[in-house]
Formats: structure tokens, C-alpha cells, sequence
């Protein structure tokens, strides 16, 4: 290859720059590519963008690096610090997906990072902040401690565990990745910063030792699948080693994204990652035939309000360097926030039930009442509270066979809403005491209220703030341990969590008040 090389890059090799803009260019190529495919369970057989784009297509993967570009530029002494990212959150994003959402509800509730991510969160194995891990990397290039210390800062906003070793192990990747090539030495020091015994390191380990062994991808992909798999595709562990498989079995940039997106999965997002890790470690190796379609205009989400980003990925590229300067390899500030969970636990009246010696005008199949049935004459409620809006309840302490809970509900003003109750066991739910809804249980849990499993959820107008839900939640079989569900009450077009929308005592905050002002009718 020349020295330009097939991105046009100039010079007798790749300068920091040149790393920075390859990293963009790959995201965006990559993003852009897998954005048709996300969610598909793979393997897929993709070979070039489907559609073909006619510019480049907004993705959140890079949205929300280029909001905390622009938020840290603009402070007069720019510093990582979890709350400003936070901050920024609140000021700027409307993404209701999966920890976006819950993230985005805790801190308009009042609790702040690092708890943000891990409190009352289903979705801290998500993708969400492995995606963001570009920046940090490019901001502490060549410095895999100062780059992981920064994806921990803004991870834990919306993960906690594996969400977050996995951006802390691509950041270090992708630092690293501007001083070496090597894949073992950098697959080395990457994992170097995480836990051992987390099940991302293990996933990167158990996906080297088998392309080793020269399994064919799709053997590979399948035995991740079986293993770290589950029924959330946006989950870091199978798409972190997805990313790695891309890379160690493929032979050049064409070959390793395609195989990164043809794992399916969160495919927009393992895609985005891998095309920027090779973009950094190989600036003019992204043939001129990807990058044509997309262009080098900046392309952002509607959801992302309030700021002005740069005109295009050059731009961008500009900004991040002179930021980078500017902090001046400056660690993150200090997190020393304290939280009490049980001052966020939801207050909710129990009462036990057995349809065993009523007839089928009592129950149906599952036990439950039938559809449409009213509420069970003399249900004996009892004071309780849930530790959040995600319960687990152990088969061991259902005290019968039926559990009722009825929480109190706060709209907050929203009058057009979307009440998800995704569970395990089959349920019956009754509103302002009226039977609403019925479901069978599934195993299929995915309890983002915006796209929630089929059957799991049910679409409102109300006229009034203050309501009455009622669930019924059958006893798990003996082949669980456990019942498990989520109750999210969220509000439309948005899909937004309504803070505090079960615990009416709960004072609004004025972040809130401003947000449910501006919400659409």
C-alpha cells in the first residue's frame, strides 16, 4: 500500500490525527453498515452497506461522544467528571432505549452517578457505554489506565459490572491500539485493566483460544451464543467478543467488519466498534468504497438537543485533539457520592390468593382470574415495598399460589402513557380497579418500554395524575427458583421513564418540571 493509502491520508505514516479520523471514519462505516442488521440473531451473510446510504446515518454510538466532546469543550477548565456527563444527560438527551432510559429516570429522581447505573437497572450488561468508548480513548491515547479511568466515569452513569469493564477494555484497546499493533500484546494490556473473573474478560479469552484452535467464525459465534447469549441482544458479553472475533478472524477491513456484523446481535454497535479499533490501528486501510457512501458530514439523532456539533467528522476530529490538550492527561474527578437504595424502594400493598377450589368462572388454565374478570372479593392487603421498579421474588416465599401487588400511581401531567409489565409468570393487571390486561408469562425478558415483548404491555390515555395498578403474579413452577418482572409506566410519543411515577409522595424536581413541560401532548 502507499503511503496515502486508500483513505488518502498523507505522510510517511499515520499520525495521531490520521489515528483519530480513522477512528471516526471506522465508527461511522461500521455503525452505518450494521444499523439494517441490529437485533438479528446471525449468523447473517451482509457483504456491503443494505441499503447502500447516500450520506452518513445518525447513530447513538457516536451521538453521545460528540455531546460530551462538545459539553467538556465548553468548560472553562475541561475535566472527565462523572456528574457533568450526567448533567449533560439531562440537558440533552431524550434516548429512551434500554439503560439510557433508566440511567436518564434515576437522575431526574435525584440519585447520582455511579448509582445511576446500578440501581433498579435491568440493562447494566447493556451496549450503551462500550459504544461511547472512543472518545476516552482518543482523549488518553496511548494511555490504557488514564482512557479506562475515563470509560468508568461515564459508564457508570447507565451500567455497572460487565457494562462497564467492557468500555473500560475497549478504551484501553483503542488507546493502546495508537502505539501498538500486535493483537496479543494488545489483547494482553486490555484486559490487564478489568476484573479476571468478570465474564467479559473470560468472553475475550474463551473467543482467542478458539479462533486459535481455526474454528470457522460461525463455530465460534455459535459457541459464544451458548454461552454468554441471552435473551437481551444488546448484551456486552457475546458483542465484546463478537468485536474480537471480527478482528482476529478476519484478513482485512472489509472482512473483519463483516464478520463482526454478520453475528447479529447488537450488530450497530460491535460493528461501530470494531470499524473504529481498525480505523486507529490502520488509518488508510478503510477502502475508498465504504467510506464514499457515507461522506464526512456529522449526522446526529434528533433526540440530542441544545448543542452545535461540528459540521463533520474532520471537525469532530479537531475538537477531540484540542481537548484532548486541554486536559492535559488530568485523571476524573473523584466520585464520593453516598446513596441509600431504601429511600428509593417503591411502597405497594400485598395480598395472597388460590383459585384451587373455585371453578373455571374463578380461574382459568394458568390459575389466574379470567380475562376480564373483576378483582377477588377479599383480598387481605398488607403493607410492603419493592426495592425498584425490578422485582425478583424467590418461588420459596410466594405464601400461596397467587401474589396481588397494588401500587400507587403518579403520572406527573402525562396523560398519554405506556404501561409495560414484563415477567417471567403469567399476570393479570386491573387499573383504577377495572381488569385491563392479561399475559402469559414468557422467558423473554426485555423490559425496555419502548420496544417491550409482545403481549407485555398495554398503551393509555388518562385524564387524571393519580391512579390504582394491580398486578397478579402466579407462583413460578418448580423448574424456577424465581418470579421476575419489571413495572415501568413511561410516558408517549416518548417512551421516556416518568420519574417517580409509584411513589406519589415523592417531590418533583425542577429538571423534571422543566422536562414534563416540554414534553409533547
Amino acid at each position: 500500500m502507499s503511503p496515502e493509502g486508500e483513505a488518502g491520508l498523507a505522510g510517511p505514516g499515520p499520525t495521531t490525527r490520521d489515528r483519530i479520523l480513522g477512528c471516526w471514519l471506522g465508527k461511522a462505516v461500521g455503525g452505518t453498515l450494521g444499523q439494517t442488521f441490529e437485533g438479528l440473531e446471525g449468523p447473517l451473510s451482509a457483504d456491503f452497506y443494505y441499503p447502500v446510504p447516500e450520506g452518513m446515518v445518525p447513530n447513538d454510538d457516536l451521538d453521545l461522544q460528540v455531546l460530551y466532546a462538545i459539553v467538556l469543550s465548553d468548560m472553562a477548565e475541561p475535566r472527565v467528571d462523572s456528574q457533568v456527563l450526567a448533567q449533560a444527560w439531562q440537558d440533552h438527551v431524550s434516548f429512551p432505549w434500554n439503560e439510557y432510559g433508566v440511567g436518564q429516570r434515576n437522575f431526574a429522581e435525584g440519585i447520582r452517578p455511579p448509582f445511576t447505573g446500578s440501581f433498579d437497572n435491568w440493562f447494566t450488561h447493556g451496549e450503551g457505554a462500550a459504544i461511547r468508548s472512543e472518545l476516552w480513548a482518543c482523549l488518553a491515547h496511548g494511555d490504557p489506565d488514564l482512557a479506562s479511568a475515563y470509560a468508568e466515569a461515564d459508564a457508570c452513569f447507565d451500567h455497572a459490572g460487565d457494562g462497564v469493564f467492557a468500555a473500560q477494555f475497549l478504551a484501553r484497546l483503542q488507546t493502546l491500539a495508537f502505539t501498538e499493533s500486535d493483537p496479543d500484546v494488545l489483547l494482553d494490556r486490555a484486559l490487564a485493566g478489568i476484573p479476571v473473573d468478570s465474564d467479559v474478560h473470560s468472553a475475550v479469552q474463551a473467543t482467542r483460544g478458539w479462533v486459535a484452535e481455526g474454528l470457522d467464525w460461525r463455530e465460534v459465534r455459535a459457541r459464544i451464543m451458548a454461552r454468554y447469549g441471552n435473551s437481551d441482544f444488546t448484551d456486552v458479553r457475546p458483542n465484546t467478543a463478537f468485536v474480537v472475533l471480527g478482528w482476529l478472524a478476519g484478513q482485512d477491513f472489509a472482512e473483519r467488519i463483516c464478520i463482526t456484523n454478520n453475528c447479529g446481535q447488537d450488530c450497530d454497535s460491535s460493528t461501530a466498534s470494531i470499524g473504529a479499533l481498525l480505523g486507529i490501528l490502520d488509518p488508510g486501510g478503510i477502502p475508498e468504497p465504504w467510506l464514499q457512501p457515507i461522506g464526512r458530514e456529522l449526522i446526529l439523532n434528533p433526540e440530542v438537543t441544545g448543542i452545535n456539533p461540528p459540521a463533520t467528522i474532520d471537525d469532530l476530529t479537531d475538537l477531540v485533539i484540542e481537548l484532548g490538550d486541554r486536559l492535559g492527561g488530568r485523571s476524573p474527578a473523584p466520585n464520593d457520592e453516598l446513596f441509600d437504595s431504601a429511600a428509593y424502594s417503591i411502597p405497594v400493598e400485598i395480598a395472597w390468593y388460590n383459585t384451587g377450589f373455585g371453578k373455571w368462572d374463578v380461574r382459568d388454565h394458568t390459575e389466574l382470574p379470567p380475562v376480564g374478570a373483576s378483582l377477588p372479593v377479599g383480598l387481605n392487603w398488607t403493607a410492603a415495598s419493592l426495592p425498584g421498579t425490578w422485582t425478583t421474588w424467590a418461588r420459596q416465599a410466594f405464601e400461596d399460589r397467587i401474589l396481588f401487588v397494588r401500587y400507587r400511581v403518579d403520572t406527573r401531567g402525562r396523560r398519554s402513557l405506556r404501561l409495560m409489565v414484563n415477567a417471567t409468570e403469567h399476570f393479570r393487571v386491573w387499573w383504577d380497579g377495572g381488569f385491563l390486561h392479561a399475559a402469559q408469562g414468557t422467558q423473554f425478558m426485555f423490559p425496555a418500554p419502548h420496544m417491550p415483548p409482545v403481549g407485555q404491555y398495554v398503551d393509555l390515555q388518562v385524564a387524571e395524575d393519580e391512579h390504582e395498578l394491580i398486578v397478579a403474579i402466579k407462583v413460578p413452577p418448580e423448574t424456577r427458583d424465581t418470579a421476575e418482572w419489571v413495572t415501568a409506566i413511561v410516558e408517549r410519543p416518548g417512551f421516556m421513564w416518568i420519574p417517580n411515577v409509584f411513589r406519589p409522595a415523592a417531590r418533583t424536581s425542577p429538571q423534571e418540571t422543566q422536562r414534563k413541560d416540554n414534553d409533547v401532548p
